[in-house]
């Protein structure tokens, strides 16, 4: 693949943490307005160079980074607008909800040991009491007036720790015209109760609802499980895919007369991952919860906990003395041997630690979108991505990293090259935290951080990534 640089024209400075970039139709317009989210829930949107607060929902939001050190993965995480937001009005929110901070699911932090099979087991339990957060996913509308309300709430979902809730979590699929949420496993690291594999739990699943076809339940209750949701909600949904760890959101990329689905899968201890597909088979939650094998063989599987990318999941024992020569030990052997035939194997992967020159070492994927624009040729069909920040001992200046692979017609594995940018920042830091596209997939945009701290405001830009 040819070596690539592009320039980042600022659109806009001075935000929060921006999170989801999106671009719609208002209506009554006739122009395309670009829409960001920040993580502690405003959106602005920007038109023809004029920017503008289309909503504020920072009271609704769950006070952030108060036990972290600043740091948080809760807060607004999806954005999505209906097909027909032009007409109607709708547009969907994922958030975490203020007051519902609870302590956790477990007392302290957890890593698998392979020598100790209590740890390998372990059962969320007492769940009504022992969790972090709720997240919930609403439908609001666009009013006449031009002023935003909230029209009904979809999900109300209890997770278990602060992270791993997704990012740019909701999209509607042009192909079947429904939303897509996608969940995460609920956090700590390496799922230790295994939600994500777990067909019942709704946790580490990317799910398709039917909005159009939900009827209205003022507030549906708290769950966790789909069985706990009440049967008009169970009816319109189905799992789409599982094996979710953490997720950056889908994107369509078109062919002929089919869609090409690409997925990013943000990994744990080693590797980063991105997954394309075409052919799905979506298993209605109602089958699920009979426990009917109803079509179970056709959801997609992106292997986790079992598989982390193109590798069976690791632990690494620190070596103190140099630490090219830490232990890699398989975390879960039983778990990948399930996993192994029945998962989908990555597009591509890149690694937390890579000796190849050309190569970069990444910390976690922050966005995936594909690119269908002309302005940038050498990129034309390719899969764009983002990574958080570069992994390197000095962290001096810290940069995120801006890269591209691209769908392969055979489906095999597919390589990814860097994309150079024109802008070093200077002495400022400059976390990679998002990334987004246009409706027609021509223009991309990305958002950048100045710290990796929620708590730290001011600190965010948004750029068009050009020629």
């Amino acid at each position: 693949m040819p070596k690539v640089k592009v320039g980042l024209r600022p659109l806009l400075s001075g935000i929060n943490l921006p999170t989801v970039l999106k671009t719609a139709i208002l209506p009554g317009d006739t122009i395309e307005s670009l829409f960001v989210a920040t993580q502690v829930g405003e959106i602005f949107y920007i038109r023809n160079g004029s920017v503008q607060t289309f909503l504020d929902i920072r009271q609704r939001i769950i006070k952030l980074g108060v036990s972290n050190g600043g740091y948080d993965e809760r807060g607004l995480l999806g954005l999505a607008f209906h097909p027909g937001f032009y007409y109607n009005g709708l547009f969907y929110l994922h958030y975490s909800v203020a007051g519902t901070q609870g302590p956790g699911a477990l007392s302290g932090s957890f890593r698998p040991d392979p020598c100790k099979p209590d740890t390998l087991n372990l059962k969320w339990t007492n769940r009504e009491t022992n969790f972090d957060h709720i997240d919930t996913v609403e439908e609001w509308i666009l009013q006449p007036s031009g002023q935003p309300q909230k029209r009904r709430r979809l999900l109300n979902l209890r997770r278990p720790f602060f992270n791993h809730n997704g990012v740019n979590s909701l999209n509607f699929s042009p192909e079947t015209g429904k939303l897509i949420i996608i969940t995460g496993d609920g956090g700590s690291g390496y799922d230790p109760f295994n939600l994500s594999q777990n067909p019942i739990e709704i946790a580490g699943k990317i799910l398709e609802m039917d909005v159009n076809k939900m009827p209205f339940i003022n507030d549906p209750p708290v769950a966790t499980r789909f069985n706990e949701l009440p049967r008009p909600i169970q009816e319109s949904l189905s799992v789409m895919a599982l094996g979710v760890r953490n997720s950056v959101g889908i994107s369509f990329q078109r062919f002929y007369n089919q869609y090409i689905k690409v997925v990013g899968n943000v990994g744990q201890a080693m590797i980063e991952a991105i997954y394309s597909f075409v052919h799905y088979q979506p298993v209605p939650v109602v089958r699920l919860i009979q426990n009917s094998p109803y079509n179970r063989n056709g959801l997609i599987n992106f292997g986790w906990r079992g598989w982390e990318g193109d590798l069976p999941t690791i632990t690494v024992k620190g070596c103190s003395e140099n630490s090219r020569l830490d232990e890699k030990i398989i975390a879960f052997f039983d778990e990948a041997i399930k996993a192994s035939v029945k998962r989908l194997k990555p597009l591509t992967s890149y690694y937390h630690q890579d000796p190849r020159p050309d190569k970069f070492q990444g910390i976690s994927l922050t966005g995936v979108q594909v690119y269908m624009g002309n302005g940038i040729p050498a990129l034309t069909g390719s899969v764009v991505f983002t990574d958080f920040a570069e992994s390197k001992e000095s962290q001096k200046n810290v940069r995120g990293v801006l890269a591209y692979t691209r769908v392969r017609t055979d489906g095999k594995t597919n390589d990814f090259h860097v994309i150079e940018t024109n802008d070093d920042f200077g002495s400022q830091f400059a976390y990679y935290t998002s990334l987004g596209t246009n409706l027609n997939q021509t223009r991309l945009y990305l958002g950048v951080h100045g710290s990796s701290n929620v708590t730290d405001y001011n600190k965010g830009t948004v750029y068009e990534i050009v020629p």
